[in-house]
């Protein structure tokens, strides 16, 4: 296992990479973050979606969107990552911003084990 400093920076270019592929990736590449048996739980109260099947379901909602997204602060610890970005996403002549907290749990392999992501309407901006 890479020392804590390693590990530290291995998770955080991991969570770059995710706000990189949520701005203009596919499905797929956000579900091959995740473990096998991983959960999300989006928004923190909602249904947790487990296993990558699930998992691909949740993000497939966001799938024909126009989206553009920037992380607005980053955390590590251990093997947690704690993060708020702002995701604006875009349908047509509809548009919304949502600016979550999620956390997110990494395995030895750098797979997100765990993701919650706190937010509520409160956060949502009609655009």
């Amino acid at each position: 296992m890479p020392d804590s400093t390693d590990r530290a920076q291995a998770i955080a270019d991991t969570v770059n990479r995710y706000i990189a592929v949520l701005n203009d990736g596919g499905v797929d590449e956000l579900v091959d973050f995740y473990a096998d048996d991983a959960t999300l739980e989006d928004p923190v109260g909602g249904e947790v979606h487990i296993g990558t099947q699930a998992i691909r379901g949740f993000y497939s909602a966001i799938a024909g969107l126009e989206r553009a997204c920037e992380l607005v602060s980053l955390r590590v610890s251990g093997n947690e990552a704690a993060f708020q970005f702002r995701l604006t996403m875009t349908a047509g002549e509809n548009a919304m911003r949502v600016e979550p907290i999620e956390v997110m749990v990494f395995d030895d392999r750098g797979k997100v084990t765990a993701m919650k992501a706190y937010w509520s309407a409160t956060d949502v901006t009609r655009l």
